[in-house]
């Protein structure tokens, strides 16, 4: 399949981020995207860059969580199931579970940097320290992140352990090196979370 610069970086970004890629045969998968009501704008433009994977419109669904019974708003959209997906599926998943691959220098580039920190990372303004969460993968994952980041883009980072898994800290320098690779591609939306 014939992708742009810009659509293999959304996707992958994407896979790394908040998109889940689901296995629908042997050699086939699809990439299901949610995101909460406040974040539409930003499911619509990956959809929108993405038209020859996703046909029709997102849904807006709604669902109870079972322990708090609080509503929780989102938009959702999967894409058609396809080899490609698949064959990234055999990369960025281990037995059902994401992990981060040995070669991940080959996909990081700034741009795909950026889609992964917009669907997963934060900025704390009392601290002036932006954070990449990473999710429930093992500690030799997170490892690789933080020394690709350190060799390729020159981010001094470390991983921190968190209640759900790992997290990349970027410290107040690291964090300002951060944005100034990132900030032309992170969409309105989300400029909130890079140092003012």
């Amino acid at each position: 399949m014939k992708l742009s610069s810009l659509q293999k970086d959304i996707i992958i970004g994407t896979v790394l981020g908040d998109g889940y890629l689901q296995k629908t045969g042997e050699k086939n998968s699809r990439l299901k995207l949610e995101h909460g009501i406040n974040q539409k704008e930003y499911l619509f433009w990956k959809v929108k860059n993405l038209p020859q994977f996703f046909q029709g419109a997102p849904k807006y669904l709604e669902r109870i969580h079972p322990i708090t019974g609080r509503t929780y708003k989102y938009w959702r959209h999967q894409s058609q199931s396809g080899p490609f997906l698949g064959r990234l599926r055999k990369i960025f998943y281990r037995d059902g579970r994401k992990i981060i691959p040995e070669n991940i220098v080959n996909f990081l580039t700034p741009r795909s940097i950026a889609v992964w920190y917009m669907d997963d990372g934060y900025y704390y303004p009392r601290d002036r320290c932006s954070y990449l969460y990473l999710g429930n993968v093992i500690r030799e994952n997170a490892q690789r992140v933080a020394q690709t980041l350190n060799s390729k883009f020159n981010l001094n980072c470390r991983v921190l352990a968190k209640k759900k898994g790992f997290a990349i800290y970027f410290p107040p320098s690291e964090a300002i090196k951060l944005k100034s690779m990132i900030k032309d591609y992170i969409i309105d939306l989300f400029k909130y979370k890079l140092p003012s």
